[in-house]
């Protein structure tokens, strides 16, 4: 399979390659949550409420995959970046261990404390959580290969090769987009359909994933494991990745909140999360190239070149974030109508879209930043960043919910992710641009910065 070289070339021609086919995945992601929503929507708002619920816990197993996938992902490119072959397998057989352990202990879990889970969430419908509970105790499986769709996809992105992996992606999703209505309908599976697609699509992936990338994708029996490999990428991915299932465990307690309101209010954030969801297509695509253009850069130590390709991501994310605000301010109403027709819920969802609008440049500013700190390295700072103003959404909620009802909830979303983009992009200006700068011409490391990184 092809290695691509990102120190070298165009800048944003490198950083528009390697983000298109993140980029394309994310649209067919988009695509196949928006079939499978107008499918689950013709089900009604329980079958909506039902997913919405299960979905919080699928969330908190990828967030415990990212402590791999982050880890793993950096390590890797960074190798690649030395040219170091031997570190390069080492980390590649320490990453695929660590994924496998996690991925089955997290569906075991799934199995035998699903139903514990979905009652925490006090959803007053009995229906609702059955549904959710099976759709849970279905996906235990699926999640176990989509830990590890999710580490070749960012293996192969840490080597400049997110076509392959684009084109796996786009294979499984359209499996996905052919097997809910068939599922669902046809088979009178319900909601549990949804489930069992996915998971047919995600084993399909997986041994896709296996075959394509044989020539990259393999446990080095040479080598073996290097348990002191595996200790680097669970220092260096856990910082993020308890963020990210800090960022999740708060999602779920802000659910119990909404679930005060009824399983409509559910409904509608699940809908407004999916619709939202359209500025991470080219945000995320942008955050997973900067990730892996600033790790090889880093390993070739080409400083000037990793704040070129900020500065020429942040433009893009951030007229494409403007352009999803104005859409969200203006239109959310028809856009919620494609998905249901209660009306309780399409008045819900639409709220959630307006007060949302104003965290969109915010969150583009967060997450490619938060690429660059993936990139060199550093994670934890992203983390203690994102940690820090996403706790304050349980406070805020409390107290807005006072005031302005369920939109209350909305708006500390919203509030809290203006501030991780402002703190973040303030960090990379006033310490690690000013740390990690290089005179013309000059190839200096960037003083003191990789004795505190630490």
């Amino acid at each position: 399979m092809k290695k691509t070289d990102l120190t070298k070339g165009n800048v944003l021609r490198v950083l528009t390659a390697l983000a298109l086919p993140i980029m394309g995945g994310s649209l067919l992601q988009f695509a196949y949550n928006l079939v499978d929503m107008l499918w689950v929507g013709r089900l009604g708002t329980d079958a909506v409420a039902s997913i919405g619920s299960s979905s919080f816990f699928i969330g908190l197993g990828y967030s415990i995959n990212a402590m791999v996938v982050i880890g793993g992902g950096i390590k890797v490119a960074h190798a690649v970046g030395k040219k170091n072959e031997y570190e390069t397998k080492a980390y590649m057989n320490a990453s695929l261990v660590l994924n496998g352990l996690l991925g089955l202990l997290y569906a075991v879990l799934l199995l035998f404390a699903g139903k514990s889970f979905i009652s925490f969430l006090q959803l007053g419908n009995v229906e609702v959580e059955q549904n959710a509970y099976l759709y849970l105790a279905y996906s235990a499986p699926m999640l176990f290969f989509a830990f590890f769709n999710l580490l070749f996809t960012r293996l192969l992105g840490s080597f400049g090769n997110n076509k392959e992996a684009f084109k796996i992606s786009a294979i499984g999703i359209i499996m996905n987009i052919i097997l809910d209505p068939i599922l669902i309908y046809t088979f009178k599976m319900g909601v549990l359909g949804a489930a069992v697609a996915t998971l047919i699509a995600n084993v399909t992936m997986f041994f896709l994933f296996l075959y394509k990338g044989r020539s990259i994708l393999f446990f080095d029996k040479t080598i073996g494991i290097e348990y002191e490999k595996v200790v680097e990428i669970m220092k260096l991915g856990f910082p993020m990745s308890f963020q990210r299932i800090l960022f999740t465990l708060v999602n779920i307690i802000l659910a119990r909140m909404i679930a005060i309101f009824g399983s409509d209010a559910l409904a509608a954030q699940k809908i407004g999360l999916q619709i939202e969801s359209v500025t991470y297509m080219v945000i995320g695509g942008l955050n997973g190239a900067v990730a892996s253009f600033t790790g090889q850069n880093f390993g070739a130590k080409k400083y000037e070149r990793i704040h070129e390709g900020y500065a020429t991501a942040i433009k893009i994310g951030g007229a494409y974030a403007l352009a999803t605000t104005m859409i969200f301010l203006i239109i959310p109403g028809p856009i919620v109508k494609l998905f249901i027709h209660e009306l309780t819920t399409i008045e819900i969802a639409s709220s959630y879209l307006r007060i949302i609008a104003f965290s969109q440049i915010f969150s583009a500013l967060e997450m490619i930043t938060n690429g660059l700190f993936t990139g060199i390295g550093i994670p934890k700072v992203s983390a203690k960043i994102s940690i820090l103003f996403t706790v304050l959404r349980i406070p805020m909620a409390l107290l807005f919910i006072q005031l302005f009802g369920i939109n209350g909830i909305w708006w500390s979303i919203t509030l809290s992710s203006l501030l991780k983009g402002v703190v973040a992009y303030l960090y990379y200006k006033l310490k690690v641009q000013k740390q990690y700068r290089c005179d013309e011409g000059d190839e200096k490391v960037f003083k003191g910065y990789n004795a505190q990184k630490g």
